[in-house]
């Protein structure tokens, strides 16, 4: 009967990993159905079938009873990460920072799209005009939001 015992709770303690740490159909699911349905089979040979079918309805208790209580919040409190994503999404550029004829450097190959520097500022810019060189004069031709559209000027 000990077999037995340690099949069913090793068979349990697999799906709480499965459900719980490694989420998918894995080996852990697998191994803890297999050893779950080995250990039932086994009361039900070794015991008969009335032993057998009090350690099935048995399983079933304790398997839904060890997955409530793993979901429960404060069981995997300590697990869970608890820091904050301090971030922001680009605001619409202003006047003060990029207006349509200011002048820049394009950091990298705008092929359209690229990195620009402008008014010390860095800042994603769209070429109208083609692929623009790196280290390439550009001026700003519009600025719609974040959008900015810039074209290589011309020496």
């Amino acid at each position: 009967m000990t077999v037995i015992i340690i099949l069913i709770v090793l068979g349990i303690l697999l799906f709480v990993i499965e459900f719980l740490l490694v989420p998918g159909v894995t080996v852990a699911g697998i191994g803890g159905l297999v050893l779950t349905v080995f250990g039932v089979y086994k009361a039900f040979n070794d015991f008969g079938s009335a032993v057998g079918a009090w350690v099935l309805i048995g399983t079933i208790l304790l398997s839904v009873f060890v997955i409530a209580m793993s979901l429960r919040a404060r069981t995997w409190n300590r697990l869970m990460l608890k820091t904050d994503i301090k971030g922001t999404v680009d605001k619409d550029l202003t006047e003060d920072q990029v207006k349509k004829g200011d002048l820049g450097t394009a950091l990298t190959r705008l092929a359209p799209m690229g990195k620009i520097l402008v008014n010390d500022l860095v800042r994603e810019a769209k070429s109208t005009e083609g692929y623009v060189d790196e280290h390439s004069k550009i001026e700003i031709v519009s600025i719609k939001g974040t959008r900015i559209s810039v074209k290589p000027v011309k020496k």
